[in-house]
């Protein structure tokens, strides 16, 4: 059987990171950018007070007291977005705003608060030192310098940056379009009834929701039969609005496995058994002109599941231009054996990951689900890890130290 890592590098080898579009900024959100951004100009691009008050020559203020206060007076008013070139000779001031351009002349701000609030003159209380209150100009960033690198996911501080730094429009990876397509005469839709040998779809939900999760535009086909032409037919239909595929079901070695069979005849794409479980039989590889990428997974619903986070996740990651990292790992101590595991294939057994804090040999706990059935979808919902058992091993004991891969938390 195949290798995960060997699955893992195949798949990786079917794509490459979309070509980058120009997008405005709330356009962006969510993508990748994919060239460096440099600032234009210095941030602030000028000094500036950072609260309502009184540009002064700090000098003036020397000796203010509270029984003393100093008075000047006030020989301009300097709303932020004022563009008239003010001055402050010593002795006098200017009543200014927070965000306002500090006038020449003034080497600090005095709050509001330190003073009596004057309009044609005004009584400080304390002395003041020089760029008290003031944010000089590039202190932020200076010009030239780099304010997002190329990889940068684009949320909402991204495009702050962005926007101060005066870009309307920026480079980013598309989005990837992920069409979800399930096969099965089985299959109902919910909320219709079902009756003798029937079950509700559940796998086309759960990774077109996958997919959203991992900033792409998902788009749920549903479901076909087990029908050749039709599965043939709605695949190719899929490939108008898809950069990458993905089917679940039919992929085995039943009679009825319409997908291995109508892909098989393509010659593009590989069907392999790969040494994991869930999720032992796999298929790769390209379909149409457009030699979009076609992932096709178990039909047992944690089977694809699993599936998903090691093998399609690092893939939509490539065609976001992020760097297709596999899930975070951390060890963790069992808090239960686990009596049973296939010798030759490498088990993931979905699990709660706890912080311990104990001080131990691990900061975590695992436990795993009691049922890990690759039908059982009821775990999923109260799980946020996978256990990984290694081919070699077939038990592990209460208390062993584990490998453990860290599923993505829902917002």
């Amino acid at each position: 059987m195949k290798s995960v890592e060997q699955h893992i590098r195949d798949v990786l080898d079917l794509v490459e990171p979309l070509e980058p579009i120009d997008s405005d900024l709330l356009r962006a959100h969510g993508g990748v950018l994919a060239e460096p951004v440099v600032a234009g100009t210095a941030l602030p691009p000028f000094d500036n007070s950072s609260m309502d008050g009184y540009a002064v020559a700090a000098a003036d203020l020397d000796g203010a007291s509270a029984a003393e206060p100093v008075r000047l007076p006030v020989v301009a008013d300097i709303p932020a977005g004022d563009a008239a070139a003010t001055a402050v000779r010593r002795g006098h001031c200017a009543r200014i705003m927070t965000g306002a351009p500090l006038p020449r002349g003034a080497d600090a701000v005095v709050p509001v608060e330190w003073t009596d609030g004057g309009l044609a003159t005004v009584a400080v209380d304390r002395p003041v030192r020089p760029g008290n209150a003031i944010r000089r100009a590039g202190e932020d960033v200076e010009k030239g310098a780099t304010v997002l690198e190329r990889g940068a996911r684009l949320g909402a501080g991204e495009l702050a940056v962005l926007a101060a730094a005066g870009r309307g429009t920026v480079p980013v990876r598309p989005r990837p379009r992920v069409v979800v397509l399930s096969t099965g005469a089985e299959l109902v839709e919910p909320g219709s009834p079902i009756g003798p040998g029937q079950i509700w779809e559940s796998n086309s939900y759960m990774l077109t929701a996958a997919a959203l999760d991992e900033g792409c535009s998902a788009f749920r086909r549903g479901f076909v039969g087990d029908d050749p032409a039709t599965v043939l037919e709605t695949v190719e239909d899929a490939l108008v609005q898809a950069d990458i595929v993905l089917t679940t079901g039919g992929v085995s070695m039943g009679a009825y496995d319409v997908v291995k069979e109508v892909l098989s005849r393509l010659g593009t794409v590989h069907f392999d058994k790969v040494a994991m479980q869930p999720g032992m039989p796999q298929g790769a590889g390209t379909v149409g002109d457009s030699g979009a990428a076609i992932l096709t997974l178990p039909g047992n619903p944690v089977s694809s599941y699993v599936s998903f986070h090691l093998f399609v996740r690092p893939a939509l990651r490539r065609l976001r231009g992020l760097p297709p990292d596999p899930l975070p790992t951390v060890h963790a101590r069992l808090t239960a054996p686990v009596p049973r595991s296939p010798e030759g294939r490498r088990s993931y057994l979905r699990a709660v990951l706890e912080y311990d804090g104990s001080g131990g040999s691990t900061a975590y706990t695992a436990r795993t689900a009691a049922r890990q059935g690759s039908h059982q979808l009821s775990a999923l919902a109260e799980t946020n890890a996978l256990v990984v058992v290694p081919e070699a091993v077939t038990e592990l004991a209460e208390g062993s130290v584990v490998e453990v891969l860290q599923l993505p938390a829902t917002a």
